[in-house]
């Protein structure tokens, strides 16, 4: 005779609907001893997920966009549970996993809706397509990880984290921009040592990536912010609108730049619409979605020119006080320099994002329609005037 977990399985994973889920929960509901095969089934299922390129934030991410919260949860403990059995991770898991919720009880509030809920994520699960890998999977030899290197970068990004964590806490929106900007020029500037480090040392590292979710609603500006922000390090970043993340390509000093300050900008223009959308409300208008909208367009559109400003000023500096022989870049004969260097790694990377997504398209975005939305968005940015007609993101095509 059949097991209970296959019977279960081919009612609820291979045909379609709410009635074959409950049917292969009832049959699981009636026989505890499937229990243990029914997790370890999801432990393969997650194994599955690492080989065709997911990680566990990307999983979590899409559980709860399709799912809801405690089918998030369940992930979670398979999560959880599969990545105990390495001894290696690859570099950003640990963070990932630090991250997940706490996996709820089995067998909660009771066995039949405790097996739907997990049959429904399994489903989810199995269905999961094969999308670029952004680092090994679990298990990987040490020798084969690409691990992130460490020179200056613990104090570095302590002191970025310190600048925006302020920005995002002031209620001065000058105070913010400053901060902000001090914290982009930062940025650059560690940029600029990593890569003269790299050079003078010659270095072997090559450039990485890393996912980064992009979440309705807006996200199509949200995808522009962090396309711009991705510019303005040095990187790529390749918007997957289906699947709800982008995958930013660079060197790993600057994904690490780029995911702080993305994190940050996002944070602060939505306080800044909050707060401009309720004086908006308290004048009477209820165009509430085409007014954030508009603002979060804006926003990302000034906000590419700016961030792009501040790393042209600091590469420019750096540049003069290489040739004028002052500062630690400059020491020694054999100093490299700086602008073959960075435009070096710009090919670099190119060619990574390239290679990773060799079908992309760059779709110019439909115009902003709320004057009002689009002129408190620039304001937040900064109040002075963006260049251009509009925006254009980076997508990819196939295999979604």
């Amino acid at each position: 005779m059949e097991p209970v977990i296959d019977q279960a399985f081919a009612a609820a994973l291979y045909s379609d609907g709410d009635a074959g889920l409950d049917a292969g929960a009832s049959l699981l509901a009636a026989d505890p001893t499937a229990d243990a095969e029914l997790f370890r089934r999801g432990e393969e299922f997650v194994r599955r997920a690492w080989e065709r390129g997911w990680q566990p934030a990307d999983v979590v991410r899409l559980v709860r966009r399709e799912l809801d919260e405690p089918a998030v949860g369940l992930a979670a403990g398979l999560i959880a549970s599969e990545t105990g059995r390495y001894e290696q991770l690859p570099p950003r898991w640990r963070s990932q996993l630090d991250g997940l919720p706490a996996a709820p009880p089995r067998n909660r509030p009771d066995r039949f809706s405790y097996a739907s809920a997990l049959l429904g994520l399994y489903r989810l699960l199995l269905g999961l397509p094969a999308i670029e890998p952004v680092g090994p999977p679990p298990g990987t030899s040490p020798r084969g990880l690409h691990l992130p290197p460490a020179h200056d970068e613990p104090r570095m990004l302590t002191r970025i984290r310190a600048l925006l964590a302020k920005a995002e806490a002031t209620g001065f929106p000058e105070e913010a921009e400053a901060l902000t900007t001090k914290a982009q020029e930062l940025m650059a500037r560690h940029s600029i040592d990593e890569a003269l480090l790299a050079a003078r040392t010659h270095s072997k590292e090559a450039p990485g990536a890393c996912r980064i979710g992009v979440d309705a609603p807006y996200e199509t500006a949200k995808a522009i912010l962090l396309d711009a922000v991705a510019s303005a390090n040095r990187c790529r970043a390749v918007w997957n609108s289906d699947l709800g993340f982008s995958t930013v390509v660079g060197f790993e000093p600057d994904l690490e730049a780029v995911e702080l300050l993305y994190t940050s900008l996002l944070v602060q223009g939505t306080v800044a619409m909050t707060k401009a959308e309720a004086g908006q409300r308290a004048g009477g208008r209820k165009r509430t979605k085409t007014f954030r909208q508009s603002f979060l367009m804006a926003y990302a559109q000034r906000l590419g020119g700016r961030l792009a400003a501040d790393t042209a000023r600091v590469t420019a500096a750096a540049e003069a006080g290489a040739e004028a022989g002052t500062g630690a870049e400059a020491a020694g004969a054999a100093a490299p320099h700086l602008l073959p260097v960075l435009a070096a790694r710009d090919m670099a990377v190119t060619d990574t994002a390239e290679r990773m997504f060799p079908e992309t398209t760059t779709t110019r975005v439909r115009g902003a329609t709320d004057l009002d939305g689009w002129t408190h968005g620039t304001a937040a940015a900064d109040r002075a005037r963006m260049r251009g007609t509009g925006p254009e993101i980076h997508g990819r095509r196939g295999n979604r």
